[in-house]
């Protein structure tokens, strides 16, 4: 594993920003967005593609358009700007070949080969391009011939047709909305003084800010605003050492739950207070959106509502990171199997009758402990691994037989084995983990 990993820390203003101050930030954030704006509308269209890669030729053109001279923005904050709409770009584009590559293995009507050279043309961007551009293809002698002797197998013009569809259908072109923050280069701010000053629009003028630590960083850094309590956050991105520790070696596979957070193939449960915190925050959400729709003409503001959320939202995750720490404290862990678990759907939200109990399910603060339990691993050089979860918790872990659910534990009925669902489906997962049927990143 890596010897350092890379983790986001935080600082914050130690008093409100003076209004005139936070006028020139605001400035900057609109520039900045303006920037992102036409890069969006210039070059997130299938005419671009050959420009998006590696990006140096789009910000060439970018700084002979006139359009910083016109902003009278700094460098340090324009090719920021171009190279982060460019980033936003390229993750639409891999979003929606993603998506293609999705829709092209639950194809019924495809042959294995019309697949096999749809996921080839996708994994070429210079045969991608100029299909959606349909203009000729121009690849190097070695990637030509295995497109010729894939191609040959299949009809391309068909193919071609189709892929142009999918590219219509499921890439959008993006756009900043409302301008919250801005990325600094080290050029742009310094140190000193128990805070941070900030480069303006207006040569040679700094912004100072103090902050509520004395911590100093020297790398490109974001900052978030917060225009009407004239606060700012800054997020850096760090790389921290990883911690070995000799004496983990076990190997543990874990099943998680709304109501117990997790439980390993053991029976240990950790975050069985998750139920409760989590039932009580989709509750008051479900009972102060309800009210809020009923008297939205008469109501002045949501200061207080957003204040309590992120109150709960802070215990709810103060209470995950707790439950992960002492899980990987206790278990020791050399190896983690985890199911895979599937990405949220619209069927979530209408899966019963109940709304009361969709509107929970879909609050369930999963894709935040999957998050951090990676993030932990990464930091103590635990290896995290998921494993296929089809069938996983009606199958009896002892004998591989079809299971029944009753009362939240497990039984089945040829070898008579009787125990908790979730230390059924942890013990699956890890005899599918030591087996090999998992999931490589």
């Amino acid at each position: 594993m890596s010897e350092t990993i890379c983790k986001t820390v935080c600082q914050y203003n130690r008093e409100p920003i003076p209004a005139e101050d936070m006028e020139k930030l605001k400035e900057i954030a609109l520039d900045y967005s303006k920037v992102k704006d036409c890069i969006y509308h210039r070059y997130g269209g299938i005419g671009s593609l050959s420009k998006i890669y590696p990006g140096y030729t789009v910000q060439n053109e970018m700084t002979k358009s006139g359009l910083r001279a016109e902003l009278r923005m700094p460098s340090v904050y324009f090719n920021l700007a171009v190279f982060d709409a460019l980033g936003d770009i390229k993750s639409q584009w891999t979003r929606t070949k993603t998506k293609i590559t999705q829709m092209i293995g639950a194809n019924e009507h495809f042959t294995a080969e019309e697949k096999h050279y749809l996921r080839f043309v996708l994994k070429t961007p210079d045969a991608f391009a100029a299909i959606v551009n349909q203009s000729e293809i121009n690849l190097p002698k070695a990637l030509w011939e295995k497109y010729e002797e894939i191609g040959n197998a299949v009809d391309r013009g068909k193919l071609n047709r189709y892929l142009c569809r999918q590219v219509r259908k499921y890439n959008v072109r993006l756009h900043t909305g409302r301008p919250t923050g801005f990325s600094l280069s080290e050029r742009a701010y310094r140190y000193a003084d128990h805070g941070i000053y900030i480069s303006t629009k207006q040569s040679r003028q700094r912004i100072f800010v103090p902050l509520t630590d004395n911590n100093r960083y020297c790398s490109q850094i974001y900052i978030k605003l917060d225009y009407d309590a004239r606060n700012l956050q800054i997020k850096i991105p760090i790389n921290v050492s990883v911690v070995n520790h000799p004496g983990y070696c076990k190997q543990v596979g874990i099943a998680f739950g709304i109501f117990d957070m997790l439980t390993t193939d053991e029976g240990h449960v950790y975050g069985e207070c998750l139920g409760k915190y989590q039932t009580e925050y989709a509750e008051w959400i479900r009972e102060q959106t309800g009210s809020y729709n009923r008297n939205k003409k008469d109501n002045p503001g949501r200061k207080k509502y957003h204040a309590k959320k992120r109150k709960m939202e802070e215990r709810l995750h103060s209470y995950i990171n707790q439950e992960i720490n002492r899980f990987l404290r206790i278990e020791q862990p050399q190896t983690v199997y985890m199911v895979k678990m599937p990405k949220p759907s619209a069927a979530w939200q209408t899966c019963g009758v109940n709304k009361k109990i969709n509107h929970s399910v879909s609050m369930w603060q999963r894709g935040y402990i999957r998050q951090r339990l990676e993030q932990k691993c990464q930091e103590q050089s635990i290896q995290l691994t998921e494993v296929i979860g089809k069938d996983i918790s009606t199958e009896c872990s002892q004998c591989k037989a079809a299971g029944i659910k009753r009362t939240g534990n497990f039984f089945c009925p040829v070898c008579g084995y009787e125990v908790s669902e979730k230390q059924n489906t942890a013990e699956n997962v890890l005899d599918r983990g030591r087996k090999g049927a998992v999931i490589r990143k």
